[in-house]
């Protein structure tokens, strides 16, 4: 405690003061053994100074984690009577900064969340941009509002959709590690709690206590967790500390097991560095311009050339048939062609995303790309291995050949659709649906072309001339839709 009196006191697990008044004073105790809680009764003398009072108390760990200046709420003294008597005191209040204070669990439901006062009295970050959580409950938000000018309070909100946990938190950077972090999940029993931790990369973030905050309310409804809640605590990351310094705003949220939390499914970043004493509507940081380049890749490689070597292949031998370029059928070599540069694609998408992060990340989409990665180092080794045509087990080679290309095709299509929701951060996901016609799009020219080849067999020659024409038309349509899909999809993601 700062204030204007000095205690002399004897503490063991709980602390009784006698206090004199002197500027500057302060209460400790004196036994070394760990403890868990102190309890300090402060008597104020009878003054007419009734100016509010706040209490500061600074608590050590060990010699590497401590927190200074941890402000109490507000004490103030009330006059019941025209005499002027006061209250007694207020009961002694009990400070645990230890373990068992990191998370707080509120008796009050969460206040209605919304995007109402966002840049005229509070700071509002969400996903997607302007969403209003009051409106959709696909909206991830978070908001910040200074009590008043003077004061060091600060008002949080925290909403979005999870099967575990929400989170936001202050970084130097827009890099995860050494950031001040609040958490608002779901534990082991069911209810949502509070909680404060500080990350330091890709570890578990570590707990720390919640300090100084008050006001909580939550609500865990229809997969929608929500906290609202009044901090004092200062914000401390590796470089900076206080309330005055700007900061990037980060924003997480995955799932948890009995209460503890597991690495997020989804993040998203402030572009630029923000005073939350400034009421200001901040905008997501877009995708890494190589993040970008790897899936522009990777949607080229396999909707647009894989898909083409593999319909000539199948479908065009026919149309350059008896035709020759270095010994080999001229179709051959355009889908060694087409493929080659498939392959040489998903090799550099692949090793894009490894070398900017530089470890390995969660969730499906990578474990999908790795699959499709392996399949497609043995397509080519499997074809060069591959024995004459009138061998007879050609048919060996063959059946192989096109049952991997369709494992390829299946797990890079799988791949695309979970890399588009990482990034897909508009209302109605049109990236998505954007994909979903894509490969409808894909299926029905397929389908067409195999019906048109079941027909040809049926029919004389003479008309084997319109039947080419035929299929050069199909595939030269199937080729336009397919390059307009593709546009809008490279569109999308450059501008993610």
């Amino acid at each position: 405690m700062l204030g204007l009196c000095v205690c002399v006191c004897v503490c063991v697990c709980v602390c009784v003061c006698v206090c004199v008044c002197v500027q500057n004073s302060a209460v400790s105790h004196r036994s070394g053994s760990v403890k868990t809680s102190i309890q300090v009764t402060w008597s104020p003398q009878s003054t007419t100074d009734r100016n509010p009072v706040h209490f500061h108390a600074s608590f050590v760990q060990n010699f590497r984690t401590f927190w200074v200046s941890v402000t109490s709420p507000t004490v103030t003294f009330i006059n019941n009577s025209t005499g002027g008597s006061e209250t007694p005191p207020p009961s002694p209040t009990t400070t645990s900064p230890l373990p068992n204070t990191t998370m707080l669990q509120p008796a009050e439901p969460a206040e209605k969340i919304s995007r109402v006062d966002c840049g005229v009295t509070k700071v509002c970050f969400s996903q997607p941009s302007d969403c209003d959580p009051a409106v959709s409950a696909d909206c991830y938000f978070m908001s910040a509002m200074m009590l008043s000018p003077s004061d060091a309070a600060v008002r949080y909100e925290l909403t979005g959709p999870s099967d575990g946990y929400v989170s936001f938190g202050f970084s130097d950077d827009q890099m995860m590690g050494n950031d001040d972090i609040y958490i608002c999940g779901v534990g082991s029993d069911g209810l949502v709690r509070l909680q404060r931790v500080f990350s330091t990369g890709r570890t578990t973030p570590q707990a720390v206590p919640l300090g100084n905050v008050s006001e909580l309310t939550v609500s865990a409804e229809d997969r929608v967790i929500s906290c609202s809640f009044t901090s004092m605590n200062s914000i401390s990351t590796q470089r900076s500390n206080g309330l005055k310094n700007s900061y990037y705003l980060l924003f997480a949220h995955g799932p948890s097991s009995r209460g503890q939390i597991q690495f997020h499914t989804a993040t998203f970043i402030s572009t630029d560095k923000v005073h939350i004493s400034r009421p200001q509507t901040i905008r997501e940081a877009g995708r890494p311009p190589i993040i970008r380049a790897h899936g522009a890749l990777m949607l080229t490689a396999w909707m647009t050339a894989g898909s083409l070597g593999m319909m000539v292949a199948r479908y065009l031998r026919g149309m350059a048939q008896g035709q020759t370029l270095w010994g080999k059928d001229v179709w051959f070599l355009v889908h060694v062609a087409v493929m080659s540069v498939t392959t040489a694609a998903t090799v550099i998408a692949f090793i894009l995303p490894f070398s900017h992060v530089q470890t390995w990340s969660e969730g499906a989409h990578p474990v999908f790309g790795c699959l499709v990665m392996s399949f497609s180092f043995f397509q080519p080794i499997l074809a060069l291995l591959r024995c004459g045509p009138q061998h007879p087990l050609r048919f060996l080679f063959y059946w192989s050949h096109v049952l991997n290309a369709l494992v390829i095709k299946a797990l890079a299509v799988a791949a695309i659709f979970t890399g588009l929701k990482l990034i897909d951060s508009s209302l109605d996901q049109w990236l998505m649906k954007v994909m979903g016609g894509f490969i409808s799009w894909e299926v029905l020219f397929f389908i067409l072309m195999e019906v048109h080849v079941k027909w040809k067999v049926n029919r004389a020659d003479s008309l084997e001339s319109n039947m080419i024409t035929a299929d050069l038309l199909l595939v030269v349509l199937f080729l336009l839709g397919n390059i307009s899909f593709l546009v809008a999809l490279l569109v999308g993601i450059g501008t993610s």
